[in-house]
């Protein structure tokens, strides 16, 4: 096998497609064991997720966007392994990351739903909330591991596993020191020195608008043409974290929504009204501001959930194949059973009987926290059920996809079509009101932290 340069690198071969007939050797060889699931991997992955679930809740709320923390979180697991007598090994580090990672998931799994419970002033308790977080990771995981051997090994080289692959490289390179944590103290203090000077003294706006220049001010009222920067530090490193492709995507969405659609639909829709508030504003009298929020944004919500769907129709024989060599397994004889078990420790799954089992256990607990903590009747419940269930199932394996080739989890996307479908659904099978909104946005949360949950599931998987 041919080795990256250097005493402590992943294998050469752990960024290319194999050769017919070769193998990959992972960095800790399947024969090999070490300590990986302990006390301490255990407690200090417990103690990241508290700590970076508020820093998560924090700028989701804030900004929209939740951070992905497990490259932070890996890079602490590294900086501390060597602070207790016995060093951590890297298969500690990996479940450190593992469950430290999981606080953004279940973050981004609910940021985009429980607001709304609150701003529309329903009636919500503490339990549905957290039984909608809980179930809602339950299948997330479940309905992933089906997909494990597709994505972490069938397609080794040809997914690239961004996120995955910057994981793994900080913990292999941490097995020489932990120096790469001293870095992320650094950054930590200056993006703190940099945040506190705009909160507490006010030294610069944290969002720059051409409105400023009074001539820039005058052709945002006349053409409709403005344009803004977040100058905060959490964005800014938001946009390391992605990197300078995707940045520039996410960037080139802005453009076209402030320079191009903003402007077009001022010119070409002066006639037409749109209710704001209680009043009907037209179009030419609207801000560009005003026109984002009752118009362009939407268009970005229809483009997600079309890549939504898209995503699905072309990775339907994904699922079906996984599924399918699950249900043979499921069924095999002794002598098929033996062989899965004599697999090599890297490439074991767990009994596909064993998920099934999970899968429906979990779908009936799904039934009964609808049934009993969220609507009237069991009909309702008994379509809750289904939504969930179809909706998660289907987007699992795209923001599996997702996560494979770019690192970025178009969740938010997701759940809004999520919630418009559950929305239709339940209106017209009589549920409306007050009991109609609450459970449409409990739907939302279940389904939205499975997509999270499932998204960063099969970047663990490939780390480990």
């Amino acid at each position: 096998m041919e080795e990256s340069k250097g005493p402590r690198r992943l294998p050469a071969n752990a960024y290319k497609t194999l050769e017919p007939g070769e193998t990959y050797q992972p960095y800790v060889p399947a024969s090999s064991i070490i300590p990986e699931i302990t006390a301490r991997s255990v407690i200090l992955g417990v103690v990241m997720a508290v700590i970076f679930t508020a820093a998560a809740a924090y700028l989701g709320l804030k900004i929209g966007q939740v951070f992905e923390a497990a490259i932070p979180i890996a890079i602490l697991a590294v900086g501390m392994a060597g602070i207790f007598g016995r060093r951590s090994t890297i298969s500690e580090n990996v479940i450190i990351q593992s469950i430290g990672s999981a606080s953004g998931v279940v973050v981004a799994g609910m940021i985009f739903t429980l607001p709304a419970l609150f701003i529309l002033n329903l009636e919500v308790r503490f339990y549905q909330t957290f039984l909608a977080a809980l179930l809602g990771g339950f299948l997330g995981i479940l309905f992933i591991i089906p997909l494990r051997r597709y994505f972490v090994k069938e397609q080794h080289g040809l997914l690239p596993f961004p996120e995955g692959t910057a994981i793994a490289e900080v913990l292999v390179t941490g097995e020489g020191g932990g120096e790469q944590a001293k870095v992320l103290i650094k950054a930590a203090v200056i993006g703190g020195l940099y945040d506190f000077c705009v909160a507490t003294f006010g030294l610069w706006r944290e969002v720059a608008s051409t409105r400023v220049v009074p001539a820039l001010a005058m052709v945002a009222d006349k053409a409709k043409l403005v344009v803004k920067i977040n100058t905060g530090a959490a964005v800014t490193g938001l946009g390391y974290i992605i990197g300078l492709k995707y940045s520039s995507i996410i960037c080139a969405g802005s453009f076209v929504s402030w320079l191009v659609l903003i402007p077009s639909i001022w010119y070409f829709g002066r006639h037409i009204g749109v209710p704001i508030g209680s009043a009907d504003i037209p179009i030419s009298q609207m801000t560009a501001e005003q026109i984002f929020r009752e118009y362009v944004r939407h268009i970005g919500i229809g483009g997600i959930a079309a890549a939504g769907v898209i995503g699905i129709l072309k990775s339907w024989r994904i699922i079906v194949q996984a599924f399918s060599l699950g249900f043979k397994e499921m069924f095999a004889g002794k002598a098929a059973k033996a062989a899965a078990a004599a697999a090599e420790r890297t490439d074991r799954d767990m009994a596909m009987s064993t998920v099934i089992v999970a899968i429906v256990l979990t779908l009936i607990a799904v039934l009964l926290f609808f049934g009993f903590g969220v609507v009237d009747t069991w009909g309702f419940a008994g379509i809750a059920l289904a939504v969930v269930a179809i909706i998660s199932f289907l987007f699992t394996t795209v923001s599996a996809r997702a996560i494979a080739i770019v690192g970025v989890n178009p969740v938010s996307g997701m759940t809004l079509m999520t919630l418009i479908l559950a929305s239709v659904i339940l209106v017209n099978a009589g549920l409306s009101g007050e009991a109609g909104m609450l459970s449409v946005l409990i739907i939302g949360g279940v389904v939205c932290t499975a997509l999270a949950t499932a998204g960063a599931f099969i970047s663990d998987l490939k780390v480990g």
